[in-house]
């Protein structure tokens, strides 16, 4: 009897619906090959739920995605509603309501024509960011006060616990240690990456860093601020193996790492709680000007749904996937990312029939 798992199929707002069918199209096709099956229940939250019921995402709903092994998320965010009303209700309601403290995302170049880079090859970029994912100025503590008077005042509170520290750091180094040494390397790598000299709360990020570190003798170490992180990203990406870091700062580099790898549209990432139900997304946005005209790149979330196999116990059938999407660039039949150059199904398609030949091929 095949394993079966339960996961939610959230599409969204604005191109979510168009790549995550995409994606979808492509797990028929690799659960086919790997004999397990899916059981898979559609979630209506987003723009178009909200304005017809005034509910965002309700409580029952995510007591339903506890009991479920995954999420695959589309996109969130419309143009109709007040922004930031949405997202943080639905993602942000995910991330804290599931405790999804790890954003894994992944910066991993396939093909030296998609680097921006000169001279930069797949073998320079390679890199694991994990971002904390449920503080810092993300923890929802603002406010305002004299509110369109000249003398108004506007706070958000960046928050960092102990726990939410080291468990996030933690992660890095377990992960550093079963990905091993990069080719060439000796050791794992693990770059924390803060502003403790201006941000002087980060200091907490310093001293638990250099206490988990003490426990991975076998695992170097390095340190960067923001700032400096993001300028050696683009003067030496080769020198990142796994980072880890704040909320805020790891939503800019990876996307900002993203461009290394041919944009947003191949930016895949996870937001994990080890061995719980977990939610994956391309780090993409709702893109409403491209809703509806099968032109956004379903690559981020077919990416982002391999990322789900592996955290649901399918390492090989993820595996299969991403080295099915890296052989078409590779061999140049996806020519671009770009949006147009190709449709969003036809990437969808052209993934799952490939797939399908690789295993023809190998039976």
């Amino acid at each position: 009897m095949s394993t079966v798992y339960d996961i939610g199929v959230l599409p969204g707002d604005g191109i979510g619906e168009e790549v995550v069918n995409e994606a979808l199209k492509v797990l028929d096709a690799v659960q086919s090959v790997y004999g397990f099956e899916t059981k898979r229940e559609a979630m209506p939250y987003g723009a178009e739920h909200y304005l017809a019921t005034g509910e965002t995402m309700p409580d029952a709903a995510f007591d339903r995605i506890r009991d479920m092994h995954a999420v695959l998320f589309g996109a969130i965010g419309d143009p109709r509603i007040e922004v930031g009303k949405l997202e943080f209700a639905i993602i942000a309601g995910m991330r804290h309501k599931l405790d999804l403290y790890v954003n894994l995302r992944p910066v991993k170049l396939y093909d030296e024509s998609l680097c921006p880079l000169k001279g930069k090859t797949p073998a320079d970029i390679d890199i694991l960011f994990c971002r904390e994912n449920t503080e810092d100025a993300y923890a929802g503590i603002h406010g305002t006060t004299k509110k369109g008077s000249p003398n108004e005042i506007a706070l958000q509170q960046m928050v960092y616990t102990r726990r939410g520290t080291e468990r996030i750091i933690r992660y890095a180094f377990e992960l550093a240690k079963k990905r091993g040494p990069k080719p060439g390397k000796d050791k794992a790598q693990v770059t924390l990456i803060d502003k403790a000299n201006a941000v002087r709360a980060q200091d907490i990020w310093t001293r638990v860093f250099a206490e988990v570190a003490s426990e991975y003798p076998d695992i170097d170490t390095d340190h960067a601020y923001i700032d400096a992180a993001c300028m050696w990203l683009i003067k030496n990406p080769e020198w990142f193996d796994v980072g880890v870091t704040t909320n805020l700062f790891g939503d800019i580099i990876t996307d900002l790492g993203a461009m290394l790898i041919g944009g947003m549209g191949i930016a895949a990432s996870g937001n994990i709680h080890p061995g719980q139900v977990s939610m994956f997304e391309g780090i993409h946005g709702s893109a409403p000007k491209y809703k509806g005209l099968d032109k956004a790149s379903p690559l981020a979330t077919i990416l982002s749904m391999s990322l789900m196999l592996d955290h649901i116990g399918q390492a090989e059938a993820a595996k299969e996937v991403e080295a099915t999407v890296s052989d078409l660039i590779q061999t140049g039949r996806i020519k671009s990312m770009k949006a147009g150059v190709h449709k969003c199904s036809e990437l969808g398609s052209m993934v799952r029939d490939a797939l399908l030949e690789r295993a023809a091929a190998r039976s």
